[in-house]
C-alpha cells in the first residue's frame, strides 16, 4: 500500500519478498536463506535488517493495519465539508480495494499466520483492526441511517470478506484486468451496503 514513488528501501524489499514466501510456503517453509536470496542478500545479512523471521512477520502484520487505519483517517480528513457520506463510503471501499489487489500476499498471510505473532503484536494488529472497523462503521451508518449499529459492524466484516477474497478470485493474469476487478468489487461491496441498509 505503498504511495510512494520512488525505489524501495532494502528493507521494503526483504518484507516484500518476506510476504510473497510467507503467502506462498508458509511462515516455517520458508527460511532466512531463501528470503535473502529473493532480494539478493545472505541470509544472514538479513540480520542487519531484522532480528528474525518473527521480527518481519510482525513488521507485515502490524503495518499493514496500520497503513489501513491511517490511508482511511486520511481519506477521511480530505473528504472534510463533503455534505454527503456516499463520496466518504466510496472512497474507503476505493482505498481498502486497493489493498485488496495490490497486496493480496498479506491478506493470505494475515489469515493463515496471525496466531504466530507474539501476544502483544497480536493485540496491537487487533486493535488497529478495530479502529479501522469503527471509522467504516461510522460512515456507512451515516449512508445508511436506518441500519442499527451492530448490523452496521457486521455489514463492514462482510464486505470486507468480500474485498479481501481477492487471492482466491485466481492466479495474477486470470482476473479480467485491475481496473474492471476493482469496478467490479466496488459494485459489489456497495450492493452488500445497500443491502444491508434495506
Amino acid at each position: 500500500m505503498t504511495t510512494r514513488t520512488d525505489a524501495p528501501t532494502r528493507r521494503e524489499q526483504i518484507l516484500k519478498e518476506a510476504a510473497r514466501l510467507f503467502a506462498e510456503r508458509g511462515f516455517h517453509g520458508v527460511g532466512v536463506d531463501e528470503i535473502g536470496a529473493a532480494v539478493g542478500i545472505s541470509g544472514p545479512g538479513l540480520y542487519r535488517h531484522f532480528p528474525g523471521k518473527d521480527a518481519m512477520l510482525a513488521e507485515l502484520l502490524v503495518g499493514i493495519s496500520g497503513q489501513l487505519l491511517t490511508g482511511a483517517k486520511r481519506r477521511l480528513a480530505e473528504a472534510q465539508g463533503v455534505t454527503s457520506a456516499e463520496p466518504l463510503l466510496d472512497s474507503l471501499i476505493e482505498g481498502h480495494i486497493d489493498f485488496a489487489l495490490d497486496d493480496r500476499p498479506l491478506i493470505t498471510l494475515h489469515d493463515r499466520e496471525l496466531d504466530r505473532l507474539r501476544d502483544t503484536d497480536r493485540k496491537l494488529v487487533r486493535q488497529l483492526q478495530r479502529q479501522y472497523v469503527e471509522l467504516w462503521v461510522e460512515v456507512v451508518r451515516e449512508v445508511y441511517p436506518e441500519l442499527a449499529e451492530p448490523s452496521a459492524r457486521s455489514a463492514v466484516h462482510s464486505v470486507f470478506g468480500l474485498l479481501n477474497s481477492t487471492p482466491h478470485l485466481g492466479r495474477p493474469g486470470s482476473l479480467p484486468g485491475r481496473g474492471a476487478t476493482a469496478e467490479l468489487l466496488h459494485r459489489m461491496a456497495r450492493g452488500a451496503f445497500a443491502a444491508a441498509g434495506a
